[in-house]
């Protein structure tokens, strides 16, 4: 007797998996060690504040806990100063304090998931519908399959996607292949690229009761990331600029916090360009995050000429010459610009003619996924 046996699909509705209390407040944990720029005394101050708000630990489960469970599992560490020597702190009554600091295993974990926050919320495009690129027919392998077109060659044929495709379009009865069931692997070019991301960490950053500099330090994890996990053979430099500039290695990111500055966009640029000089790659380019007006220049002497009130022509003159260089050192400057002053917009404007590069005016929600996207198309042509 013949069992006919139905195959399919079940769907219900999803069910967010239960987390341990642990987990639960390691999540809220990531968020507050960014924001305070690694302190962890601070994030944990935060944290029992918004126990005491939101009831966030039980008696079974309390916030001494978790610390506890943090240090078990290599999160933070702590270590002891010397004290007073009165005996109130510290181990064995010798009055040291306890001084909490993340480890290597969290910088990493925060960078790690910068890139989930950011890359993860992009829509993958279908392919062939990139504005540039040349996604395709190259021999760097990405691990994504795209529909067979012809022309493509027969050797990215990826035989067992194409066999799965046929099963599920066909079924197994007669069992039949055409060219809309296959698939092949999609490759990119080769093309190496070196990336210098600048910061502005001038005051303005956190002024108006708008933290900016986080969500930007949180797109130079993520970048950081992404390059050295999907593109070990691109360089990415960062550095930093106030009244001066400065590079900062990765690890320094989390603890990455604004000054009392001035913006010093030349020295930025002219750093950033010493970088990449440096560079034997043949696709350069230069990522700016700022959210002011440039305002300050060290001048041959090593004085400081600063100007807050409005755009200061000698200043903006010089960022022009900048602008100019790295066009003729075919290095493209692409600027996230956060503010919305129209006067500093038509300041990036005529910036961004002099370089022939591009500007962004973005607010911070979409920073990360315009640089991401950014990054991507520039690294799929070749910069000339």
């Amino acid at each position: 007797m013949a069992m006919n046996m139905k195959k399919g699909f079940r769907f219900s509705s999803y069910e967010a998996p239960e987390l341990s209390p642990f987990d639960k407040l390691f999540e809220i944990f990531q968020e507050l060690i960014t924001h305070t720029s690694g302190d962890v005394e601070e994030a944990l101050d935060w944290l029992r504040e918004l126990d005491k708000e939101y009831e966030l630990t039980t008696e079974e489960y309390t916030i001494d806990d978790f610390i506890e469970d943090l240090k078990a599992k290599g999160f933070i560490q702590e270590e002891f100063e010397p004290g007073d020597g009165d005996g109130s702190e510290g181990e064995e009554g010798d009055g040291g304090r306890g001084v909490r600091s993340i480890t290597a295993k969290m910088e990493r974990l925060i960078r790690k998931r910068a890139l989930d926050q950011i890359f993860g919320k992009l829509k993958r495009s279908g392919s062939g519908n990139h504005k540039t690129g040349a996604s395709g027919r190259g021999d760097e392998h990405t691990g994504d399959f795209k529909e067979y077109h012809y022309g493509d060659p027969l050797e990215r044929i990826s035989m067992t996607e194409s066999l799965r495709n046929a099963q599920i379009n066909h079924g197994m009865d007669e069992f039949t292949m055409n060219e809309n069931d296959l698939v092949v692997e999609d490759t990119h070019h080769k093309a190496q690229m070196s990336t210098v991301l600048m910061i502005d960490i001038s005051h303005s950053m956190i002024l108006y009761g708008e933290d900016r500099i986080t969500p930007a330090k949180k797109v130079a994890m993520a970048l950081a990331e992404f390059i050295t996990t999907r593109y070990p053979k691109d360089t990415l430099d960062i550095l930093v600029f106030g009244n001066d500039a400065w590079p900062i290695s990765i690890k320094e990111l989390p603890y990455l916090k604004v000054g009392p500055y001035h913006t010093n966009t030349v020295a930025g640029l002219q750093l950033a360009m010493d970088m990449l000089r440096r560079k034997r790659n043949t696709n350069k380019q230069i990522f700016m995050i700022t959210d002011g007006k440039p305002s300050c220049l060290r001048l041959p002497d090593g004085h400081y000429y600063k100007n807050s009130v409005g755009l200061d022509d000698f200043i903006v003159e010089k960022c022009y010459n900048m602008a100019r260089q790295a066009r003729k050192l075919h290095i493209p400057i692409t600027t996230f610009m956060i503010a919305q002053d129209p006067y500093l917009q038509q300041f990036i404007r005529h910036f961004t003619e002099a370089n022939r590069g591009k500007a962004f005016f973005t607010g911070l929600k979409d920073l990360g996924g315009m640089i991401f996207e950014d990054y991507e198309q520039n690294r799929k042509r070749r910069i000339k």
